[in-house]
């Protein structure tokens, strides 16, 4: 088995990694990684959840001259959540140099800052494809100087219809540049970007983990009226800490979470039409396990790092075999053990039958009538979420915050969980017998020596 100290990375980026908790490289960063750092083109066949951020991570860092302040790499994604997810990893990574500073460019957000950022100089860009080309439009960004263009999910930025977006950027950086492309897929479109701008890529392909080993899947055939009802049953019969909900469209999402929250469920709805903050406050509240359930489309779930995901629900079939594929890969993860059921109406039936086509064996069905019939118990949260109106523009750090809470606030250390800083707010989870007691000492009292406004989220 490799290990780091075999890939060629420095030893700043060695004791990062150790630091960091990572022991052993993917399959993925295995051979990825020496292919990034030798110069050369890549592309890459990898699942979600198979370690390939770092894979394209620590070669962007590797390659980053701090004292050389214009935009080095560019990392697009296909979603605002998965932009995150890779902004913050690579400000882990990037702790191996100093100042390197990486900025996320993703719309849903005003640009004005964004302007006033970039005019500050950035080494590391990560960013969605529309917002990325409304900056190369008005001038604000320059990629005279990249070095690395990295591709994640290219086959996602696809079928979201950013073809042409992704080209245009693609034109305006230079010829001499390297190029990561990340895909789960090799759809011909994928295979026709990579001849058009790829010079003799490594080929790098990692082989699905096979998710039967550790996912117990099952399926209800039920009636359109009945789904509501089916979902909160299997919620009320597992009783999962946390369980993503497929839907198809985000109308769909919306009417379901309101139709779970009626019945006693803590239940929101992620799709492409909430704004920034709310996205973020769903997303926050999901991961510290002060809100069940997130039920959402394929593109808003897409990317998205749960971790510890004991159950997930599709209220309809997919749309294929291969959305189903990653739909139920969700759970199970790091060999724990998962859980993934799919309701189908008869009109959707087919739906199953291309799936069983595609395995080659049948599914195994449930009792829809013994389900219909479980007592409908609401999970009950850990946690509750506050939400303070400052964040880092306003220099607060999570510091500040966990010494206001255990400082005058008296709330014991142990009963504070996740904190996540944005540039403007700050989520911070507390056990729910505390959030009370918080709420009110923070309202009354001073972070930082300031006076923030602060509410449930």
């Amino acid at each position: 088995m490799s290990s780091f100290k075999t890939l060629g990375l420095s030893q700043a980026m060695q004791a990062n990694l150790e630091q960091l908790g990572y022991q052993q490289p993917t399959p993925v960063q295995a051979e990825a990684v020496p292919l990034a750092l030798a110069g050369r083109d890549v592309i890459a066949m990898a699942q979600t959840g198979s370690g390939k951020t770092a894979a394209f991570g620590i070669p962007i860092v590797e390659s980053i001259n701090p004292q050389r302040f214009k935009v080095q790499s560019l990392v697009l994604c296909p979603t605002r959540e998965l932009a995150d997810q890779v902004t913050k990893a690579l400000r882990e990574l990037a702790r191996a140099k100093e100042n390197v500073k990486v900025l996320t460019l993703c719309g849903g957000v005003p640009i004005g800052p964004q302007i006033g950022s970039l005019a500050h100089g950035a080494h590391i860009v990560v960013g969605t494809p529309g917002r990325v080309d409304d900056h190369l439009r008005k001038g604000t960004l320059t990629l005279d100087g990249l070095q690395m263009l990295v591709l994640d999910e290219a086959d996602r930025m696809l079928d979201m219809g950013f073809e042409e977006v992704v080209t245009g950027i693609l034109s305006q950086t230079p010829a001499r540049r390297q190029t990561l492309l990340f895909s789960a897929t090799w759809p011909p479109a994928i295979r026709q970007l990579s001849e058009r701008f790829q010079n003799q890529a490594g080929d790098v392909r990692v082989e699905a983990q096979a998710a039967t080993t550790t996912i117990d899947e099952s399926f209800y055939e039920v009636q359109p009226e009945q789904r509501v009802t089916a979902v909160a049953a299997l919620l009320s019969r597992f009783q999962p800490v946390s369980s993503l909900v497929f839907c198809t469209t985000k109308r769909d999402c919306d009417e379901l979470a309101a139709e779970l929250s009626s019945l006693g469920f803590s239940a929101l709805a992620l799709h492409g039409d909430l704004d920034q903050r709310e996205r973020d406050s769903a997303l926050v509240r999901f991961a510290n396990q002060s809100c069940t359930v997130l039920v959402a489309t394929d593109v808003a779930a897409r990317g998205l790092d749960i971790k510890g995901l004991p159950l997930v629900i599709n209220a309809e079939p997919a749309r294929d075999p291969e959305v189903h594929t990653h739909r139920v890969g969700r759970t199970g993860r790091a060999g724990e053990q998962g859980r993934a059921v799919t309701l189908c109406t008869p009109r959707h039936g087919h739906k199953i039958s291309r799936l069983e086509a595609q395995r080659g064996e049948v599914v195994t069905w449930g009792d829809t009538d013994k389900l219909l019939a479980e007592r409908l118990q609401p999970v009950v949260c850990a946690m509750k979420t506050l939400c303070l109106a400052g964040g880092r523009k306003d220099k607060v750090r999570p510091g500040d915050v966990m010494g206001a809470l255990t400082g005058e606030a008296g709330i014991p250390g142990a009963a504070v969980g996740k904190i996540d800083l944005f540039d403007f707010q700050c989520f911070v989870a507390v056990e729910s017998e505390w959030a009370a007691l918080a709420l009110s000492r923070l309202e009354k009292g001073k972070v930082k020596g300031r006076k923030f406004r602060v509410r449930y989220a």
